[in-house]
């Protein structure tokens, strides 16, 4: 019903506007240029009447009908968590850790027997958890994101059933737990829904003190797991992601966090130290997150030589060519099989490949000066791809390209040892991102530029959500969003002939004229449907950053934007912590901006709605016909050629104003342009521009 009578309101302010224009045709002074073009859906009413053509009795600034006639927005409310963890002192009001800041922290020893054959990974996980919370806690929460392919098991896209881990050992401490117990009044036992596991301890888990747990399982590994995160393919590639009992974030804000996975929205991980053991048969190279401890004794003398030269070297170095014969030392430990160790400190996860007649190419990229002494620092660079993949003789480059550019973008050096790269096409056609290494498909069909950005999307990453840790099953725009728009800088600096920016802005203008649009604060799990999650999570956070660096400025927007990283750099940050950083360093107000772009669906629709020269310059009226307020950037070219800039501040369309006028002092007016960049994430350019 309120759609129909918009509608009639809509049809009679465009009678009402038809007959005023009919009237002024005929009156209007020869001087009057009249409105602009318009031809979006919704028309607008005639200027007031202090406002007829050819008078010069008004205010520049004042709005040109009185009265409110717009929603204003208030700002964001964060939610009552997180108002809690700032007056309890673990956040700041402006967006920083606070002093009583704290996170849970983890120490897994994981040993994995990886059956290609068989397709099956057998597995001990053994974890130390330790409390740094000031709450006693009786039970513990763990994700198995495994039983995603386990039968009935709740989920929103299809997955293969393979039937998820089974356990053979749970243990807490020394004690053995029992299945099917842990309810209300046990004493202690586990329960599995989904995939969640709740651990009802023995012993309660006071502050400050630790528990060990024990998990002895397997699983058969599915050919595109996890919503295409993980997997195998053509019988020589194994990437194995979420393959372990994984501790569930207990944090300041929400405690544990309840959300199960359902195979769209991503993850939320803690902080934890990992030494893992992959053994696989001898013909298979392993890749992972961390260190190669033993590298002298799984690679052969030769493969081992290139491998550390290559450390010295900015032009890639082919370690090792599929079918060159074999890159290991000869007998392994069991009859065949090697084992491979890694370790990795404070990362919040831990994935490994394992690749079988795959070439392995090898680099250093500079990353700054990580340490500090004034010198540059170096990553080493991985590349792993096979002879079906040609396109992927470049990714070393692009890898290169990418960590040493977001290094210096974000202000915050790469920090690990190494960057690896798998191909992994019939695993996934796009890309995922584990703590040093992703797995990405072949790219043939989609060419070069397609390789590189994902390329550089999957490795921007590595600093949002894998260095700020964010909750991307609630808010998966955090980490996509500045993903995105990471990835379209990189870009914009290794293809400077492409446009990605506005290739973002155009999907997502794209979403919203066919009622695609999603509310960016909208639970990432919970979008009406798979586009509307991708526009709210990717495209739109991504074209409202670029928004919200014009309304800054580039200096003030890098500063906040460095800043937020160096501050929650390896630990858990919220979307209130982002916005209030951006708040401090510009020291503004832009609760207009917050609620306006991520809390509603509103659109920005700015029009130049009329031009009149006048003997002392020239009037224009400007209307915004959208929801978002935003200031309004206007470029005047005249006659001879030359153009004039100006600015209308946001506070007009804060104090609930639709039209604004202006006077300028230029005469011989030829064109009015709002956004000339072309930079704004407006419906409709076509009303943005008025010519004589």
């Amino acid at each position: 019903m309120k759609r129909i009578l918009d509608r009639l309101f809509v049809y009679n302010r465009r009678f009402l506007f038809v007959s005023w224009l009919v009237l002024m045709m005929g009156l209007a002074s020869c001087q009057a240029s009249g409105p602009a073009v318009d031809s979006s859906e919704s028309a607008v009413g005639p200027p007031s009447p202090a406002f007829q053509p050819g008078s010069s009795a008004f205010d520049p600034e004042s709005p040109v009908s009185a009265g409110p006639e717009r929603i204003v927005p208030s700002g964001l409310v964060p939610p009552a968590g997180y108002l809690n963890a700032v007056e309890r002192q673990t956040r700041t009001a402006d967006g920083r850790p606070g002093e009583g800041y704290w996170q849970q922290h983890a120490a897994y020893e994981l040993n994995a027997m990886l059956d290609p054959s068989l397709k099956r990974l057998r597995a001990t996980a053994g974890i130390w958890y330790f409390n740094n919370s000031g709450d006693r806690l009786d039970e513990l929460h763990l994700e198995l994101v495994q039983n995603f392919h386990a039968e009935g098991v709740p989920r929103n896209r299809p997955a293969e059933i393979t039937g998820g881990m089974q356990f053979n050992r749970v243990m807490a401490g020394q004690i053995t737990l029992e299945e099917n117990a842990g309810g209300a009044g046990a004493e202690h036992g586990y329960r599995i829904n989904g995939t969640r596991m709740l651990m009802r301890l023995p012993e309660p888990l006071e502050p400050g003190d630790s528990t060990d747990l024990f998990f002895e399982y397997s699983f058969n590994i599915p050919e595109s797991g996890a919503g295409g995160r993980m997997g195998h393919s053509r019988e020589n590639v194994f990437f194995l992601g979420y393959w372990y009992p994984h501790m569930v974030v207990y944090d300041d804000v929400v405690g544990w966090h309840p959300d199960p996975f359902l195979g769209t929205a991503e993850f939320y991980h803690g902080f934890a130290d990992y030494r893992a053991c992959v053994r696989a048969p001898e013909e298979w190279i392993v890749m992972a997150t961390g260190d190669l401890l033993n590298a002298r004794e799984v690679l052969s003398d030769e493969v081992y030589r290139r491998w550390k030269q290559s450390w010295e070297s900015d032009e890639p170095v082919r370690v090792y060519s599929a079918g060159s014969g074999p890159f290991h030392r000869q007998g392994g430990d069991h009859e065949g099989w090697l084992k491979w160790c890694f370790s990795a400190e404070n990362v919040r996860d831990f994935a490994f490949s394992a690749t079988r007649e795959s070439h392995w190419e090898t680099a250093r990229t500079p990353v700054g000066d990580r340490t500090g002494d004034g010198s540059t620092d170096y990553t080493v660079i991985n590349t792993f791809w096979r002879e079906e993949a040609p396109l992927w003789s470049e990714v070393t480059a692009y890898q290169q390209h990418a960590i040493s550019f977001l290094s210096e973008m974000t202000g915050y050096s790469y920090p690990w040892s190494h960057m690896t790269a798998v191909e992994g096409e019939g695993i996934l056609s796009g890309g995922m991102e584990y703590p040093m290494i992703t797995v990405m498909g072949d790219y043939n069909q989609r060419g070069y530029q397609a390789l590189y950005s994902v390329t550089a999307h999957e490795l921007a990453h590595m600093w949002i959500p894998l260095i700020v840790s964010t909750d991307e099953r609630r808010y998966s725009w955090l980490d996509e969003g500045n993903t995105v728009f990471s990835t379209a800088e990189a870009i914009l600096q290794y293809h400077p002939e492409r446009n990605p920016h506005e290739m973002v802005r155009s999907d997502y203008l794209n979403a919203v004229r066919h009622d695609a649009d999603g509310r960016i604060l909208k639970r990432s799990d919970f979008h009406y449907s798979q586009r509307h999650f991708v526009v709210a999570s990717y495209r739109k956070p991504a074209a409202v950053l670029v928004a919200l660096r014009k309304v800054l400025g580039d200096e003030i927007f890098w500063e906040a934007y460095r800043a937020f990283i160096r501050d929650w750099a390896f630990k858990q940050a919220y979307p209130w912590d982002f916005f209030r950083t951006f708040e401090r360093i510009s020291g503004r107000d832009l609760g207009w901006f917050w609620q306006s772009w991520y809390d509603e669906q509103w659109v920005l629709n700015q029009s130049v709605y009329f031009v009149e020269a006048l003997p002392e310059g020239t009037r224009l009226i400007i209307r915004d016909k959208g929801e978002v307020p935003m200031p309004v950037w206007l470029r005047v070219t005249l006659e001879d050629g030359s153009q004039a800039d100006y600015v209308i501040p946001v506070d007009a369309w804060l104090a609930g104003r639709r039209t604004v006028e202006k006077l300028i002092p230029e005469i011989d007016v030829i064109k009015v342009e709002i956004d000339p960049d072309g930079i704004l994430p407006d419906v409709n350019r076509q009303n943005m521009i008025w010519r004589r």
